[in-house]
């Protein structure tokens, strides 16, 4: 697992380049700080564990600032008599809340929208040839809902994957971006998500240099969007880095 437990979560964080931006509010507001003290380009240190649902085909669970996910993955299973065949396996992912996740309570359910954005950040690293007639149903389920929900999702389901043994090209980390006034901030958390200008989320294979899914809502400039890309694609190389070491140390105790 990336950390034992007591010890501190890993951070990681994109290269800051050279350009420096204008600040986010006026000149009256030149002390604000993000909620969790971090820099505008400083991710939340993040905590993964592999094997955390017994009964699963492979599970991980989680954990970057206060957003907390657990995924469990089930099969290869054979496909429904219905279904016609196919020499490729088919993948199914839902992505539901606790009622205890946001806030206000009461109001877990599941998420159709992040589902369908789970299934195509993931379906284009799975080896889907290997399991031909067969699906394999991925169930993220949010803990608890601190921000940057649906990266911390696709990242924990990735590892989830390659912990059932799923053939996978690469691992798939995802990031995102919020567009305050004019300043960029990385991973943010809930309550940045509520006053963005606009969001980017990418999600892509590290070691292959490969983007599975990008997704912007708001009002961007190009510059902005270069800009934000670049965040993304640093800082999901180094997620992957750890992400891996979770799954090296899980082998290596796996085998003492």
């Amino acid at each position: 697992m990336a950390a034992k437990p007591g010890s501190a979560p890993v951070t990681y964080s994109p290269n800051l380049g050279q350009k420096t931006r204008p600040p986010i509010f006026k000149d009256n507001d030149l002390d604000w700080v993000r909620p969790d003290g971090r820099g505008f380009h400083q991710c939340r240190p993040a905590f993964f564990r592999t094997g955390a649902v017994n009964s699963a085909s492979g599970s991980a669970y989680a954990e970057l600032g206060s957003t907390k996910v657990i995924v469990s993955v089930f099969g290869p299973r054979e496909s429904k008599k219905a279904m016609m065949y196919s020499d490729t396996g088919r993948l199914n992912c839902n992505v539901s809340y606790t009622t205890f996740a946001t806030p206000v309570r009461g109001q877990g359910s599941d998420h159709k929208e992040f589902s369908s954005m789970l299934l195509k950040a993931l379906e284009g690293a799975i080896m889907l040839e290997t399991f031909p007639k067969t699906t394999v149903d991925v169930f993220a389920l949010v803990l608890e809902s601190g921000g940057s929900d649906l990266p911390v999702v696709i990242s924990c389901a990735s590892l989830a994957l390659a912990d059932a043994g799923i053939m996978m090209y690469d691992l798939v980390a995802a990031v995102s971006v919020s567009c305050l006034g004019k300043n960029l901030v990385i991973d943010p958390v809930l309550e940045e998500e509520s006053y963005q200008d606009g969001s980017l989320m990418l999600t892509c294979m590290p070691s292959r240099y490969e983007v599975t899914q990008l997704t912007f809502t708001g009002e961007w400039s190009t510059p902005d969007i270069n800009e934000a890309m670049q965040l993304c694609l640093d800082a999901c190389s180094k997620l992957g880095k750890v992400m891996r070491t979770c799954l090296k140390e899980a082998a290596s105790a796996s085998q003492e």
